[in-house]
């Protein structure tokens, strides 16, 4: 694959996955689209010759196949995260459809690392694991039956990617470096690390207060340089006051 090609840029992460045939059937439903990346966070059996099987003539993606401990580890270097989920969540980020995440990763992936994130079979990803998403997609199914197969669902949104480089929209907005996955979790942890030395944020009572602040903070595509100039300013704030001489 051309290097230049969005797809490239593409990593499938699947999260905490039970079923090993599971991950051979989303290296097939991948490598049908051309997307080659896939990482896997905490498989419960992997590798495995199920897996094997199911990729039926894909194993190259599973040979290929980065293992991480944790969701944080598999979205380094990222600078967005999409994350599948079947309901709307309380105080989650507006959701989008399957067809505009899809296009919004491509478009993104033209010029940085993005990822897709799937949960575990039976119950999604967690509210934690989701928070680490910048973008919540939804795939429009029957509201009375909307469970889908993990495969299917990969093979879903691997398709509306395609399509989506084939047919390529606008231009990424910004010409600047957006910040990645783990500088965004550097600058939370640096706020609430300040919230709570300065009181503003009470620990015996915390509500949802960085809930909100990750949420002001994502919708907006942070940039590297934003990233700075914020931890820079709360450092600022963090140092002691001299007192002038009277």
């Amino acid at each position: 694959m051309n290097s230049y090609f969005p797809l490239a840029r593409v990593r499938i992460v699947l999260s905490h996955t039970s079923h090993p045939g599971n991950i051979g059937a989303c290296a097939r439903a991948m490598k049908t689209m051309g997307i080659t990346r896939l990482y896997l966070v905490n498989p419960r059996h992997f590798p495995d010759a199920e897996a094997d099987a199911r990729a039926s003539g894909a194993s190259d993606i599973l040979e290929q196949a980065v293992v991480c401990q944790t969701l944080s580890e598999a979205l380094k270097d990222t600078v967005m995260v999409a994350g599948m989920t079947a309901r709307r969540r309380d105080l989650a980020l507006p959701f989008c459809w399957a067809r505009e995440g899809a296009a919004q990763l491509v478009e993104t992936a033209a010029q940085e690392e993005v990822a897709l994130v799937f949960g575990n079979e039976t119950s999604g990803l967690s509210n934690e694991e989701l928070s680490l998403c910048h973008l919540p997609v939804m795939i429009p199914a029957n509201p009375d039956y909307s469970s889908l197969n993990l495969g299917a669902a990969v093979q879903l949104m691997c398709y509306e990617m395609r399509l989506a480089a084939a047919m390529p929209g606008e231009a990424p907005k910004s010409e600047l470096p957006l910040a990645t996955a783990d500088e965004i979790e550097g600058l939370f942890a640096h706020l609430e690390k300040s919230a709570l030395a300065s009181g503003f944020l009470d620990p015996a009572q915390p509500k949802r207060l960085m809930q909100r602040l990750r949420r002001l903070f994502v919708r907006t595509g942070l940039e590297k340089e934003e990233v700075r100039i914020l931890r820079g300013l709360l450092a600022t704030f963090e140092k002691p006051k001299i007192r002038k001489k009277s």
